[in-house]
Parts: structure tokens; sequence; C-alpha cells
């Protein structure tokens, strides 16, 4: 099994592809170790010192750090990663039920105007961004603006107003006139 090793545009953040299935039809995000329990590869990859965070994408691995360098980390992350899909073992625990949308928040006359940015940030946005080893997800909508969910190397990445700035905004307000301003949550 070979794994593919990328950088990300956020430094302590590499994005890990095994060429495999990580979890097709969704995306998780850890952020501490007590999080990881439904995922037994997210909860073996906290035990490497220096792991901070790690989002499990459709078809790859971002893991981010807090201390530590990436030629320490590597290793055995990558390690951990391949014993994991040569065990057979699943990515998450028993029936774990993915439910992103539950704690949206908008009007509900703008119901139409939501599912038209979710299209727009499924198709043109989230495959873009996947690349880099993250995701944007929908949070809500409130008075013109936009609150949307970075996950991933999109969590800290330097870039990252850069992108809600001048690409997503600027996108959503061309297709939705509705839209004044697009916000992290």
């Amino acid at each position: 099994m070979f794994i593919q090793t990328e950088a990300t545009p956020n430094p302590a953040t590499l994005k890990f592809i095994p060429g495999k299935p990580v979890l097709p039809g969704d995306t998780r995000e850890y952020k501490k170790a007590a999080d990881a329990l439904e995922s037994p590869l997210a909860e073996r990859l906290f035990g490497v010192s220096g792991v901070s965070g790690v989002f499990l994408g459709h078809d790859f691995i971002t893991v981010s750090k807090g201390t530590g360098e990436w030629q320490h980390l590597k290793p055995a992350i990558l390690g951990l990663i391949m014993d994991h899909y040569v065990s057979g073992a699943p990515m998450l625990e028993g029936e774990a039920k993915i439910d992103q949308s539950g704690d949206e928040f908008f009007a509900d006359e703008h119901s139409e105007l939501v599912k038209t940015i979710k299209e727009l940030l499924d198709s043109r946005v989230r495959p873009a961004v996947a690349q880099d080893g993250g995701d944007i997800t929908f949070k809500g909508f409130k008075e013109g603006i936009v609150y949307l969910n970075m996950k991933g190397s999109c969590a800290g990445c330097p870039s990252s107003t850069a992108t809600l700035k001048h690409g997503i905004e600027n996108l959503l307000k061309h297709f939705v006139p509705e839209v004044q301003e697009v916000r992290p949550v």
C-alpha cells in the first residue's frame, strides 16, 4: 500500500491520501482525542505526540500538528494509517450517524436561497478545498451573511481569510445577490 502525502496551504497540516476510500459519504473533524473515540484511526493518530487535529475526508486524511516537526511525526502517522487499512478495521465504530445539518440556522423564508448556496458550495467550493486537505460546510444564513464552518487544513490556515473573502464571498454574491458577506464560525 502506498500512501501519498501532500503539503497544504496550512503549514501545520499535512494531507495523507491512502488511495482508498476514507469516509465516502461525508467528513469528520476531531480537534481533541476525546472527540475521536468513534474512529479507531483518529484515536490512534492522537496517540502520536504533537498531533492536534484529525480530519477524515472522502478519500484523504488531514493531520494537524501542534508541536514537533513533520520529519519526526510523518513516519509514525504513515505507519498508523497503513496499519489501519491492513487490519481492515472500520473507519467509524458501530453505526455512527453523520449529520452536519442538525445545527444549521436560517429563516424558513430563505430555504430556497440556502438550497442555492449549498449547491454552489457543493459543486464549486468544496471540491477545490478538498484538494488542499480541508472542507467548508454551510452553517447558517442571517441578515445577508453566510456563515461557514471551516474544517481540516482550512481551519487556522493563513490564507483562509483570502479564500473566504475573495473566493467564496465573490462567488456567492455573483450567483445569489442577497448574500452581502461570508464569515467563518
